[in-house]
């Protein structure tokens, strides 16, 4: 245990961590002035950048995928996965995605109904809300996959192919030369280390906050800062406790929990509201999503000066792009023995499919009401954007029972979010060690509690968005070092004789077995 607490990366990026808690309890108000300006600059700056980033990583990694290379093996060629397919997908769906498909879903669509994207429509008419949900597929889809895809193939590929340790440094390795190799990814996992605290936090904030928001709807809760406060506290208590069952008992169960949840919701809420017209809502997104893809993913504002992008696709891919290597290094630990394909058709396409269903069918019935039941949710949202989802459930039957049964959703999202996290972050402060100890795992789990209570209380819903957007900047270079790296070693790959021992192993399997 002596030697995890002499790791430099845990102690330097430990005390940066522990410094930005003390300065938002100590000045939330000076924090909360110096990150708006801060993110009015990158915004503005680099906007750009992660348009283009993440689209370079989307087309990358689907032509690796259909490539020669993706048959490859994340691991020995005769490793097999080590989880069914059903809780795979359920593990990439909580610790990457729910929570932010859960205060979005409905959210997002009814913002843009009544605030329209950069398009020649009327608000609140039948044409805005069709790109009301053509721009929330945007936002919500693959893109959102695509950082946490890069970095986690790449850790899986350098770890169980290339044994190498699981750190995302160690995936530079063959693009890092020289004898500064050793600083430079000391540098690399302490940004990590950094990027994933405030990313996972962000994640955290905005599901405390909708737990007030809906607490208040259910129960009539006070919404306060104390309140919130509060939330964070028991969430600590519970993900901590969740964290010392290990891998395979805490965040497996709770994983399989949140996805059978939310399926059984997704489709009661389907058959209760208006089933016809949520899979029309669907299928019609879903072409103008693919008609326009590339359109809105490389569409800025330049002539018009308008701050939608950057409140929405930039926040988004910059909120991602931070919380890649803690996506990215769980997705791998619970990949080992799947092709490269697989990985990269399941981690891109699988969770946002789901999510998908789930904004048409939330997102969809919260239309449908403002068009043609003549409700006012757009209205509500614009005033408390947190409630969304339970003022939409208050038109259903059995609305009491749904809501609480939502609030049960987001707060095994969080835990298991937060879980993943801390186990994570334990990993790359322990020198990559698949199974760190509980010491470190509470030590994170405590910072990240801190750093969303103070990002809450500083600044709110903006303090938050914030820092993933300036935390998201330098680790967004190191994923093109990443991709360089991948391709290099990739280069090196002899696919053919790969296929031959597949065969080889095949037929001793045949002949063991007769």
């Amino acid at each position: 245990m002596v030697n995890y607490f002499k790791n430099s990366v845990f102690w330097v990026s430990s005390v940066i961590v522990l410094g930005f808690v003390i300065w938002g309890a100590v000045s939330p108000d000076s924090l909360s002035k110096h990150a708006s300006s801060v993110y009015g600059f990158t915004a503005n700056a680099f906007g750009w950048f992660y348009l283009v980033t993440v689209l370079i990583i989307i087309l990358f990694c689907l032509t690796l995928a259909f490539s020669k290379w993706g048959k490859l093996k994340l691991g020995r060629d005769d490793d097999v996965p080590e989880y069914s397919l059903f809780t795979w997908i359920a593990m990439l769906f909580s610790c990457g995605f729910g929570i932010s498909i859960v205060f979005w879903g409905v959210a997002e669509p009814m913002t843009h109904f009544i605030k329209t994207p950069p398009v020649d429509v009327n608000a609140g008419t039948p044409e805005a809300a069709r790109v009301a949900m053509q721009y929330t597929f945007f936002d919500e889809g693959i893109h959102q996959w695509a950082a946490f895809t890069i970095v986690g193939l790449a850790i899986a590929y350098f770890h169980f192919r290339k044994k190498r340790r699981s750190m995302v440094s160690e995936t530079l390795n063959p693009v890092l030369r020289g004898r500064s190799q050793t600083s430079v990814k000391k540098v690399i996992d302490i940004l990590a280390i950094i990027a994933t605290v405030v990313g996972v936090a962000t994640s955290l904030g905005m599901g405390i906050l909708q737990i007030n928001g809906g607490l208040n709807e259910v129960l009539d809760v006070p919404k306060t800062i104390w309140t919130e406060l509060a939330i964070v506290g028991i969430m600590l208590i519970l993900y901590m406790l969740s964290a010392l069952t290990g891998l395979n008992r805490g965040i497996r169960y709770l994983s399989n929990i949140n996805l059978s949840l939310a399926l059984i919701l997704m489709i009661v809420v389907l058959f209760l509201g208006p089933t016809v017209f949520d899979l029309k809502i669907f299928v019609t997104a879903l072409g103008d999503y693919i008609q326009n893809f590339f359109q809105m993913s490389l569409h800025l504002q330049p002539y018009e000066g308008g701050s939608w992008v950057k409140k929405w696709p930039v926040f988004y891919w910059a909120w991602t792009i931070a919380w890649s290597p803690f996506v990215g290094m769980f997705v791998a630990r619970i990949s080992k023995g799947r092709t490269i394909r697989e990985f990269i058709l399941g981690v891109l396409l699988a969770p946002p499919f789901i999510g998908l269903i789930w904004i048409s069918i939330f997102g969809g019935a919260a239309l449908h009401m403002d068009l043609f039941q003549g409700t006012s949710i757009a209205d509500a949202v614009q005033g408390d954007i947190t409630s969304a989802l339970f003022v939409t459930l208050q038109n259903f039957p059995l609305s009491t029972l749904l809501s609480i049964l939502v609030i049960l959703l987001i707060f095994t999202f969080l835990i298991t979010s937060a879980d993943s996290a801390t186990f994570v972050l334990g990993i790359m402060t322990s020198e990559g060690n698949m199974n760190p100890p509980v010491i470190l795992k509470v030590i994170w789990g405590v910072l990240i509690s801190a750093i969303a209570a103070v990002l809450i209380v500083s600044s709110g819903l903006e303090g938050l968005q914030t820092a993933s957007l300036i935390s998201a900047l330098p680790f967004a270079v190191i994923i093109f070092g990443i991709i360089a790296s991948l391709i290099k070693s990739l280069r090196k790959e002899s696919v053919g004789q790969v296929t031959d021992r597949r065969a080889h192993i095949y037929k001793e399997n045949q002949t063991e077995a007769k």
